[in-house]
């Protein structure tokens, strides 16, 4: 019997590599558009950190996802994705 291979990503704040489903999903859609893919599904370029805002300010700082998406990341859409992820934890 086959089992099904489970999809693995990297985090890009604490560069571990883990579970798909463990990790949310940043995704730049084709407007441009910088948000939070709670479902993994959406369309557009992505790229992954860990449900924890520590991996966000890492990611931040060191602006890994300005590289992974190839344009400067407004300071505001990192403010909205921490409020994102404080309003997941809970």
């Amino acid at each position: 019997m086959k089992q099904k291979k489970i999809p693995l990503r990297r985090c890009n704040g604490c560069n571990e590599q883990k579970d798909k489903r463990e990790l949310i999903r940043i995704v730049k859609n084709n407007e441009g558009q910088i948000s939070l893919d709670l479902t993994g599904k959406a369309a557009g370029r992505g790229a992954y950190i860990c449900n924890d805002i520590e991996c966000l300010r890492k990611v931040r700082k060191s602006k890994r996802i300005d590289r992974v998406f190839d344009c400067k990341v407004p300071d505001s859409v990192y403010d909205e994705l921490e409020e994102q992820l404080k309003n997941n934890e809970q």
